[in-house]
């Protein structure tokens, strides 16, 4: 007879890849069920889509094979349980997302939609619930990038209120201040006005369940960034960089902005974009046209994660413009769609860690 017991002490000899501790002291294990040598629990993870699930999935099996029966029957099912980092008002939208991301920059010009969208799409190809919110209200890309600047949104109740219903393509949840307003008319908004139409466009749109969200912020450290990281439930933000000195100047303010106590909002690692230049023709060479390892020198001395480093090549300009983002190609790999799936997969992880520091149950 195998005995729940036993299930739990073979698998106190299975740790976290990422947080070195076992999956029973995590409190990971729920929900044992045994019946002969039928053996099926729930594997708890901290974040949607870890892309450790496997190994550890795996790990569980090897540990009641060898620890208790060899001929055991496993079956494993996977659920998330994200710590909320703040209590969202019951009547908000955004009372589903469980991990808002802020992908923000310093400064302008370095790719940080183009990051944002290629985030979103890998975050939802491990099988993730993504949203994607357009808040660089002044210059939103996300209508182009995912071709949907023609769009009608619709209202939809929910307890007594009328939420906005985002507009759903490749899978993503989407919302933009472009759906809202012409394409080429500018948006004349002075700060306080522009960060309330953002909270408005957050707050009262029905997102549903999400697991993440995506924000791609503002450039810059001002008004708009300050009032919407202190508005927000955020779990962590992203800084993305190119390699150049002068844009690198402005990562270490941006870190200090998130870092503020006023704020305090954990970064979840560093984006090196257009890290370096590789050619169609030869796929394996790198050329370090604006410079090498710069985010990576500075992410070393701020003790702050590289989750990615982005190629500058033709097809991630080409495939923005067309409205099909790069990270859809999956029949074969590419190195710009593997670097955004390595992207992902870190982020992931880094949501992981940070989710486990907000757990008061372990």
């Amino acid at each position: 007879m195998i005995t729940q017991t036993q299930i739990e002490m073979a698998l106190n000899h299975v740790n976290d890849p990422d947080l070195g501790q076992s999956l029973i002291q995590l409190g990971m294990i729920e929900n044992i069920a045994i019946d002969g040598q039928k053996v099926s629990f729930d594997l708890v993870l901290t974040t949607p889509g870890c892309p450790m699930k496997h190994q550890m999935r795996d790990a569980c099996v090897d540990a009641i094979h060898n620890y208790v029966d060899l001929n055991a029957e496993v079956s494993i099912n996977f659920t998330s349980r994200p710590i909320d980092t703040q209590a969202m008002d019951e009547e908000d939208g955004l009372r589903n997302v469980k991990n808002t991301i802020l992908v923000a920059s310093g400064k302008g010009g370095v790719g940080k939609s183009t990051v944002a969208v290629n985030l979103a799409v890998s975050l939802a190809k491990t099988g993730a619930r993504v949203g994607l919110v357009d808040a660089d209200v002044y210059g939103p890309s996300i209508p182009i990038m995912f071709d949907v600047t023609k769009q009608d949104i619709y209202g939809e109740d929910h307890d007594g209120k009328t939420y906005m219903l985002p507009i759903e393509k490749y899978g993503i949840k989407l919302m933009s201040v472009g759906f809202m307003v012409e394409p080429e008319k500018a948006l004349v908004w002075r700060g306080p006005m522009a960060s309330n139409a953002l909270k408005q466009l957050l707050t009262d749109t029905w997102w549903g369940e999400i697991d993440y969200l995506v924000v791609d912020m503002p450039p810059g450290t001002g008004d708009i960034q300050l009032t919407m990281a202190q508005s927000l439930p955020v779990t962590g933000a992203i800084i993305v960089s190119t390699p150049q000195q002068v844009a690198l100047a402005d990562v270490v303010r941006g870190v200090q902005m998130f870092r503020n106590p006023q704020i305090d909002i954990p970064v979840l690692g560093f984006v090196e974009n257009m890290a370096y230049f590789t050619p169609a023709e030869l796929p394996n060479n790198k050329y370090y046209i604006f410079g090498q390892g710069g985010c990576r020198r500075l992410s070393e001395e701020m003790g702050i994660a590289l989750l990615g480093e982005i190629p500058l090549v033709q097809s991630i300009a080409e495939s923005g413009d067309n409205g099909k983002p790069v990270s859809l190609w999956n029949d074969t790999p590419t190195p710009e769609s593997e670097a955004f799936m390595q992207l992902a997969e870190n982020t992931i992880r880094a949501i992981s860690k940070i989710n486990h520091q907000h757990c008061d149950c372990c």
